[in-house]
């Protein structure tokens, strides 16, 4: 990975290396972010969108140092990492918010600045509902902060409610929308009880859809389920528009830990944005990460379905197979959870990133957790001199996406499942827990049914 620049982003030199920084880079790219924004609002709706009831314009509040604080956690950084099997190993850095550590950031900072547009615009209250596995509501609620930080809006214009899955509560993150007791009732975290996690997802979607017109009927309060895929793509944009700017040209295989593929669907689609082509190319393809729990993306890949799993022999007290270089060689247990964070089951997004991984090249594997135990030590030493420092014991990393996806590449690179020299592991989240503080269970807003998230929701507004 070369420094030539045709700007000049931070650089700073790194044992040995020189790593490449846009601080801000939702501030620097924010004429193309409103163009893309504006875009996106004129299209039709992609598959995974989750369109339906309220959202706000597809715009930005006005330039002005307030806006530009608000967005001053959105760094990226590229970092050369290690050489493997020939293969140049990068870190597109996506974790610089101290206070969430992953790249939810972005797409939280975008929905945020939306909301804050539609309030000055109408004078409107919003509460924004969000489903989360944990870090996407660590970082919405992050940003709502940052919103009334910025003194963009006041905590009675912009509240949140998150519906997290009892399974993700030691991933909460502490807020300080938790510090006092009016403060958590305007926006609270509502945790459900469920064998499945991904009911989080209905039971938000439900709440809107259901109460939406007689809240603001009431209140005035707009209610906006914000979980829609057009958020995510237009903020993870900016990754391709960094790349554009000040990464070398030519062949690089993106790889990514994935849930639903949010992050490269947005890469692919800043791709488009920049070049004007439905098939932009531009050397890009996508190598898929993901777990044992939920495997479905990479086995619809390679597989053709959803359900696809590998015959494992039991063997001194591990399982292993040898037959799928797709899936891992030896596991603790083939249905482990790795990390409650990928908990998505046949996601709506899997066929266009098919499409895309066969028109542009790429592919995926998975990962367990014995693989990313032996691999630990290598990444670890790997990471540690650009300034991402995993946990000297594993069992303390409460965030496994970089790890997932830095173990993914290098089973890869060695089976021989990627293709291209160059490979950029998009970083989208790594923590431990000596990195932040969990949210107080006290605070968390325990519910069963359709019913208790109704009278949270009822009780916030109020």
């Amino acid at each position: 990975m070369t420094t030539t620049l045709p700007s000049s982003p931070d650089l700073a030199a790194t044992d040995g290396h020189a790593d490449i920084r846009r601080p801000s880079a939702l501030a620097h790219y924010d004429a193309e972010l409103r163009a893309v924004l504006a875009a996106a609002g004129e299209a039709p709706a992609p598959a995974g969108a989750h369109g339906g009831g309220f959202a706000p314009g597809w715009e930005l509040p006005a330039p002005g140092a307030d806006l530009e604080r608000f967005f001053a956690p959105s760094g990226i950084s590229a970092h050369t990492l290690d050489e493997a099997g020939g293969r140049r190993i990068g870190l597109l850095n996506l974790m610089h918010n101290p206070r969430t550590r992953t790249t939810k950031t972005f797409a939280s900072l975008v929905i945020v600045a939306r909301a804050v547009a539609h309030i000055r615009r109408t004078g409107e209250p919003i509460m924004i509902v969000t489903p989360s596995s944990a870090n996407k509501a660590t970082a919405l609620r992050d940003a709502v902060l940052r919103a009334h930080e910025s003194a963009l809006v006041t905590p009675e214009q912009l509240r949140i409610v998150c519906v997290v899955p009892s399974t993700s509560t030691a991933k909460l993150w502490h807020s300080g929308l938790a510090d006092d007791e009016a403060s958590r009732t305007a926006h609270p975290v509502t945790v459900l009880a469920t064998d499945e996690p991904g009911d989080v997802k209905q039971l938000a979607r439900a709440v809107v859809d259901q109460e939406a017109e007689a809240l603001f009927a009431d209140t005035g309060i707009r209610l906006w389920h914000s979980l829609d895929l057009r958020n995510y793509m237009v903020a993870d944009a900016v990754r391709a528009l960094f790349e554009r700017d000040f990464l070398p040209p030519g062949e690089r295989t993106h790889a990514h830990s994935v849930s639903s593929a949010f992050g490269l669907l947005g890469h692919f689609h800043g791709q488009q944005w920049h070049t004007g082509k439905e098939w932009p190319g531009v050397g890009g393809q996508y190598f898929l990460v993901q777990h044992l729990g939920t495997p479905d993306m990479v086995a619809s890949l390679h597989h053709g379905r959803f359900d696809h799993r590998p015959t494992w022999v039991s063997r001194d007290g591990l399982y292993h197979q040898d037959q799928d270089p797709h899936f891992p060689q030896i596991a603790h247990d083939p249905g482990e959870q790795l990390d409650a964070t990928f908990y998505t089951h046949k996601p709506a997004t899997s066929p266009r990133m098919n499409e895309i991984i066969r028109r542009q090249g790429g592919g995926g594997v998975v990962v367990s957790l014995m693989e990313c135990l032996q691999r630990y030590p290598r990444i670890r030493h790997m990471l540690a001199p650009h300034g991402v420092h995993l946990p000297a014991d594993p069992r303390d990393l409460r965030e496994w996406s970089l790890v997932m996806a830095l173990t993914g590449v290098l089973n890869g690179v060695d089976r021989g499942l990627i293709g291209t020299r160059e490979i950029l592991v998009h970083g989208s989240g790594s923590y431990g827990t000596g990195d932040f503080r969990t949210a107080d269970p006290r605070h968390l807003r325990h519910i069963d049914s359709l019913d208790g998230l109704r009278q949270v929701v009822r009780t916030a507004a109020a």
